[in-house]
């Protein structure tokens, strides 16, 4: 489950953590490879044993447990740090394309799998994956869901692609059990041709108890949509980052509290260029200035670095950047391609995406 806001209380990891991020931005982007260079910060991949699924969906948990979700209805489960991978994929879901995941622990997850009209349906476990309950099957023909978030263990939100002019929001008080759709009054009216992106499961994120917001893109203008009451009702704002195209806009959130956020994204194209690829906020998603340095290329996901109130990671196909001031500026440290990246008060850093690829920050 990301939990961009929660209190982290380790203060000998937050030493180690910055130490780790003072050595990755000193390092060469070409030192940055996929072979460990002595003891510097690099992701080391893990054989998830799955070449053929692109893991778009990641719930980090610790440095030692980490779930996954991607292609042909996959689902996988580690609890030894990446060392050896179980696929927990539920039963009859090999046509479903699983997109965002978020786990409360080693047994607990609840997973979306993304689409048009039943495409769309959400399953939780509680025994590790072991079995599987199917808690929400999207009946409406004119929806799909895209991202799902959770509060704390008990109450979440999904949301949908707009639904007669509004983003639909779905809402969970029992922990993904059973889903209601919350009234769309106090939503925006969309703009033409808006939606949100299935990219990396960071479409829709939480911090706090109440705090939620919603990127999207599509559209002439690309817009974070923010929510103080769990989803009931929402202000806008408009961001950066270029759309007017349906393969451009905001593709990733993360808060690391309710005020101090960073936006990804860019055009998906590999042919086409992402001058503006990331913004930040300051004042809880009310405005958003772009970054005075920001990565080279689209970039899918992005996460806080533990124990820090300035660095993050951002990662895209074509690699993984960091920032050291809070989003204003962004550096190339690695070459790798990664969709989603997620982040664990224990320096369980995780990052996964096509072929199979999974990798853990080490140093």
């Amino acid at each position: 489950m990301r939990r961009s806001g929660r209190t982290f209380r380790t203060m000998a990891a937050g030493v180690a953590c910055g130490a780790a991020l003072a050595a990755l931005t000193a390092v060469p982007a070409q030192a940055q490879a996929h072979e460990p260079k002595g003891r510097e910060p690099h992701w080391e991949l893990k054989d998830s044993g799955t070449p053929e699924v692109r893991f778009r969906g990641l719930s980090a948990v610790s440095r030692h447990t980490a779930w996954l979700a991607g292609t042909e209805g996959t689902v996988l489960r580690t609890t030894d740090g990446g060392a050896t991978w179980r696929n927990v994929s539920p039963p009859g879901a090999a046509e479903l394309q699983f997109r965002d995941i978020e786990a409360f622990d080693a047994r607990r997850a609840v997973v979306l799998a993304i689409g048009e009209g039943e495409a769309s349906r959400v399953y939780r476990t509680d025994d590790g994956g072991a079995t599987w309950t199917e808690s929400f099957r999207n009946t409406d023909a004119r929806a799909f869901y895209d991202c799902l978030t959770f509060f704390d263990r008990r109450h979440g939100l999904a949301m949908s692609d707009p639904v007669d002019g509004r983003f639909r929001i779905l809402s969970t008080s029992d922990g993904g059990r059973s889903w209601q759709v919350l009234p769309s009054d106090g939503m925006p009216a969309a703009q033409v041709g808006e939606a949100g992106f299935a990219a990396s499961g960071q479409c829709l994120v939480s911090s706090g108890p109440k705090d939620v917001w919603l990127a999207t893109g599509g559209a002439a203008r690309a817009r974070v949509l923010h929510s103080a009451d769990r989803g009931l009702t929402w202000t806008a704002a408009d961001a950066p980052i270029p759309a007017g195209d349906p393969a451009r806009g905001v593709f990733a959130l993360a808060f690391r509290d309710r005020t101090h956020g960073l936006a990804v994204g860019g055009d998906y194209r590999p042919e086409q260029a992402s001058p503006q690829a990331a913004a930040r906020t300051s004042d809880g998603g009310h405005s958003w200035p772009p970054a005075a340095t920001p990565p080279p290329a689209y970039r899918s996901g992005v996460a806080w670095l533990p124990h820090s109130r300035t660095a993050a990671l951002a990662v895209g196909p074509t690699g993984t950047d960091v920032t050291t001031d809070g989003g204003r500026t962004w550096r190339t440290v690695d070459t790798g391609s990664y969709d989603t990246v997620d982040c664990t008060p224990d320096l369980g850093c995780w990052a996964a995406g096509e072929k199979g690829r999974v990798a853990r920050l080490e140093s």
